[in-house]
């Protein structure tokens, strides 16, 4: 029998499946983490971010954006640049010797990194997908009164995934501080970067 806890549940079960997948956003929240810079403020805004796409997905916007082919098709192009620019921008740092002492100067303005954060959640397709379409998906999917527990739980999963990942990464930045472990991290960026733009190139979304 279903009630408001189990779908509070399943919510969390769900959202917890779909964020832990390594992907743009949570790359973008690990570096910050081991930068230590600006991570609660970027922690803040990819989950209340998360929250937002979740209720509206929850509430409606998954199955409007699912059911129109010529939006689908706008996120697949506009993110696939998006995310293959991004990944060049990561290998390049990948591949230069300064890259990871310029990592560790810390010197982005909080302007600038929240700037990336939220491009990263909004032009990104991929959180559209998972998060708006098939999150909000099964979430619509519920009985009545149970949508806003199930919604409630994926959005607890959110928040306590960002600041794990972003705290998390903060607290082991120490050891990290070699120029060769930065320039690892961005070469995992650069090559997360590529896949997810290639994929929606290469197969149309559905």
């Amino acid at each position: 029998m279903s009630s408001p806890s189990a779908a509070l549940l399943q919510g969390w079960l769900t959202g917890a499946g779909l964020i832990v997948a390594i992907g743009a956003q949570n790359a973008l929240v690990l570096r910050q983490g081991l930068m230590r810079q600006h991570v609660a403020p970027v922690v803040v805004v990819c989950a209340l971010s998360d929250m937002l796409l979740i209720w509206l997905g929850v509430f409606g916007l998954g199955r409007l954006i699912a059911s129109s082919p010529l939006l689908m098709e706008l996120f697949r192009w506009g993110g696939a640049a998006f995310l293959l620019a991004y990944g060049a921008k990561a290998a390049l740092r990948a591949i230069s010797p300064r890259a990871g002492l310029q990592a560790q100067a810390g010197s982005a303005s909080l302007t600038a990194v929240l700037g990336s954060t939220l491009a990263m959640t909004y032009l990104n397709p991929h959180v559209y997908l998972d998060t708006v379409v098939l999150l909000g998906t099964v979430g619509a999917q519920q009985p009545a009164g149970l949508q806003l527990p199930f919604a409630a739980g994926a959005s607890v999963a959110s928040w306590m995934w960002f600041s794990l990942l972003g705290f998390g990464a903060a607290a082991v930045a120490g050891p990290l501080r070699r120029p060769a472990v930065w320039r690892s991290i961005d070469a995992l960026i650069a090559l997360v970067m590529a896949i997810l733009g290639l994929q929606l190139i290469l197969r149309p979304l559905a």
